[in-house]
């Protein structure tokens, strides 16, 4: 492996969807927060030998066919590299490589995580052979992937000064969430929201204590949560949220004003559940922002 592939800095997959657009626009201005590169890759899944299925004899394909694929390819990695030009114009010098590489799309893009520092895609893309960043995609890297992912919907509603959302529940997976919501607050110099929230959801049986006897105990857990990071981090403002309610559903609250969300890609069980895959799951649906996945090797 090449020294220069050895650390891939931002991947963004794209197939030439406004959605991948909007993808190459957020990773282009987290490439610039960064200073690292920004690696562009178009993944085409290609057929062997010929069209055909279904009890349809295979059609041979036009001598032409893969160099057509190419110049869409190469077309697509044109086009991205603009954008992510454009995206950060004169606030940073970003280095973009571009890549088109033949291979499944999913798998590939798990592989290459290994060697980035945050995958970014978009929710879902176009079909046809360049659907690159489908909803089944963006799935597979959710729940796969080697680094954190970073999922994006729509292009950002919420204004530059907006707040960076983390739910914690002390699991490892919630410190992962926290690192990273603590960098990208700082990085952005925006204030951080903090959401803890506390559920009885497994001892559904057992009375639900008062919220006045449980808030206490839950709020010193979130302040011990966030000591240490808060001193490695004074330029961050951290307010913090502790509820009572479904962690997910606050979490999407707190979304709606945010212009990040990061969340751990499992929790942990019991009465303090923050980040289980459920809850994840239903963030990154849901959110119209872009979102985090705290994922590591």
């Amino acid at each position: 492996m090449s020294s220069e592939s050895a650390d891939r800095g931002i991947l963004v997959g794209v197939d030439g969807s406004d959605r991948s657009d909007a993808a190459v626009r957020w990773a282009a201005r987290e490439a610039g927060l960064r200073n690292v590169p920004l690696s562009v890759v178009h993944v085409l899944p290609t057929p062997m030998g010929g069209w055909g299925g279904w009890g349809i004899t295979a059609i041979p394909l036009p001598e032409d066919f893969f160099q057509q694929l190419e110049a869409e390819g190469r077309r697509i990695i044109a086009d991205a590299t603009r954008v992510a030009k454009e995206a950060v114009g004169d606030t940073a010098d970003i280095r973009v490589r571009g890549e088109v590489i033949y291979a499944p799309s999913a798998s590939t893009l798990v592989e290459l995580s290994n060697n980035s520092q945050m995958i970014v895609v978009g929710c879902r893309g176009q079909g046809g052979l360049q659907r690159v960043l489908l909803g089944s995609i963006s799935t597979a890297l959710v729940h796969h992937a080697h680094c954190p992912v970073a999922v994006i919907h729509d292009e950002a509603v919420a204004g530059s000064d907006a707040p960076v959302v983390v739910g914690i529940d002390g699991s490892p997976a919630s410190e992962l969430a926290t690192a990273i919501a603590f960098d990208e607050a700082s990085w952005r110099g925006v204030e951080l929201v903090a959401l803890h929230a506390w559920s009885d959801a497994e001892s559904s049986e057992l009375p639900t204590p008062q919220w006045s006897v449980v808030c206490p105990g839950a709020q010193e857990e979130l302040a011990e949560r966030l000591a240490g990071w808060q001193e490695r981090y004074p330029d961050v403002r951290v307010r913090r949220v502790v509820v009572m309610d479904q962690p997910a559903r606050h979490l999407l609250i707190e979304a709606g004003s945010a212009q990040l969300v990061v969340v751990g890609s499992h929790g942990r069980g019991g009465f303090a559940r923050m980040l289980l895959g459920s809850v994840g799951t239903a963030v990154v649906h849901a959110a119209r922002v872009p979102v985090i996945v705290a994922r590591q090797r």
